[in-house]
């Protein structure tokens, strides 16, 4: 079965993997925040998402996206019914735009800022995924065995703010940032009008079940 998961996959594989060797297709499609501020190029918001700096880039996203992306979207439709499709799809495309909104704001006049790749939403479909199911669990370099996804991700958001306001490299670690807490945020209030069901309870209890 094609889900909203494999054809995103499929779409920025395929769009990534032309743009490896035509340069002009990353131009026209990156992230360049005078282009946007200057000849009102909004859609780089988005297009960005679908293009990666190289194979491991793409490789790393796509890999990490596929391990979330299905259990979230499954989520979604358990949650929200026959909507729970269309409101994913929402999610992933919005997530592509909240993310960099803050880069947006602090490059807008700098010529020499480009970004691209989809770690945003992806991000932001990991954190629903950690929200969701707070105790599974999950690995991160160079910690040699799995911690509960509740530890998981503040450790995550603790060590993307810091290499953020440490600057430097070429990783946009506010996206991340900001794509993560979007992810959250729209499970949360999405639940509320559109949904009987609880994140934050969810969360709490089965974080105080596994503590006790």
């Amino acid at each position: 079965m094609l889900t909203i998961t494999l054809i995103l996959l499929l779409l920025t594989c395929v769009i990534s993997f032309t743009a490896f060797s035509n340069q002009k297709i990353t131009d026209d499609l990156i992230f360049y925040p005078p282009a946007i501020s200057q000849r009102n190029q909004w859609y780089r918001f988005i297009t960005c998402g679908f293009i990666h700096a190289d194979f491991m880039h793409l490789a790393f996203n796509m890999y990490t996206f596929y391990l979330f992306g299905g259990m979230v979207e499954d989520a979604f439709t358990s949650i929200y019914g026959e909507s729970g499709k269309i409101l994913y799809a929402i999610l992933y495309f919005t997530s592509l735009i909240v993310c960099l909104l803050p880069t947006y704001f602090q490059h807008k006049d700098n010529y020499h800022y480009r970004s691209l790749g989809a770690s945003g939403a992806v991000s932001a479909v990991i954190f629903i995924g950690v929200f969701l199911n707070p105790t599974m669990g999950m690995g991160i370099f160079p910690i040699p065995f799995h911690i509960p996804a509740f530890i998981f991700g503040p450790l995550y958001l603790i060590i993307s703010f810091y290499l953020a306001k440490k600057g430097g490299g070429n990783i946009n670690h506010s996206a991340h940032i900001w794509g993560a807490l979007y992810g959250i945020v729209f499970l949360i209030i999405t639940c509320l009008f559109l949904s009987r069901f609880n994140p934050v309870q969810n969360f709490l209890s089965e974080v105080g079940n596994y503590l006790t």
